[in-house]
């Protein structure tokens, strides 16, 4: 297991700004893990075009041209797969879970077609927010046997990157005005006058670990690097005065 090279680049994501950096890092952590093939993905829809959605990828020669020409989005297994899935999942796992589906055999020519290209198999991690499914970051190539304490991390990784990336232009997340529930604006009230976790947990006669809660909701939804940060850009956006 490389568990320490996750947990460094997880710290190395928090100093990372220049969307150039934080790409070129994170190809040198999967490539050090055996990975060829990687794209970050927005959620997919089926009336997108793929390609549109690609965040940033490096890709087989063609596949990406192959994948949309016979419409494999329509019947990927590691994409209907995601939509219930709540942690990072293995690829060749996925065909399983639908023996009776009307689309087996073609999803069975999907896999044979992607292994021809390259694409042996691989893992995709999906992305959550408050409002659910959001992307994707998926890795392939050859085989490669990740620990579950592996892939828990990669879980980590994959949400991180996700949100630098989306956020390495300087934009703020469209959506952080509207999702903010009363207690997270309480909480973070509470937090732009000072006070500890523990002092606003007494105040809001909640636990220190609910407080918590909010505060990883708030950065979240924010996306801050951590709690002061998530101040200054709650009065940046004029959520707290």
């Amino acid at each position: 297991m490389n568990i320490n090279l996750l947990v460094q680049f997880i710290g190395l994501l928090d100093e990372l700004t220049h969307r150039n950096e934080i790409i070129a890092e994170f190809e040198r952590l999967i490539e050090l893990y055996g990975f060829e093939y990687y794209g970050v993905i927005r959620q997919i829809r089926l009336s997108d075009d793929p390609m549109d959605l690609v965040i940033s990828g490096r890709w087989p020669d063609r596949w990406p041209e192959v994948y949309i020409r016979k419409k494999y989005i329509i019947i990927d297994p590691t994409i209907l797969y995601m939509n219930q899935a709540r942690g990072g999942f293995r690829w060749r796992d996925t065909i399983a879970a639908f023996r009776a589906n009307p689309h087996r055999k073609r999803m069975e020519r999907m896999i044979v077609d992607a292994r021809n290209h390259g694409l042996e198999d691989g893992y995709i991690f999906p992305v959550h927010a408050r409002r659910g499914l959001v992307g994707n970051i998926t890795l392939g190539g050859k085989p490669v046997d990740l620990h579950p304490a592996e892939i828990g991390l990669f879980d980590c990784v994959a949400k991180k990157m996700f949100w630098k990336l989306q956020n390495a232009d300087g934009t703020e997340n469209p959506d952080v005005k509207v999702n903010l529930t009363r207690r997270e604006m309480e909480a973070l009230g509470h937090l732009a006058d000072g006070m500890t976790s523990h002092e606003i947990a007494r105040v809001l006669s909640i636990s220190n670990h609910t407080v918590d809660w909010y505060m990883a909701g708030i950065q979240e939804k924010l996306n801050a690097k951590n709690r002061h940060h998530a101040v200054a850009l709650s009065f940046r956006l004029g959520l707290i005065s």
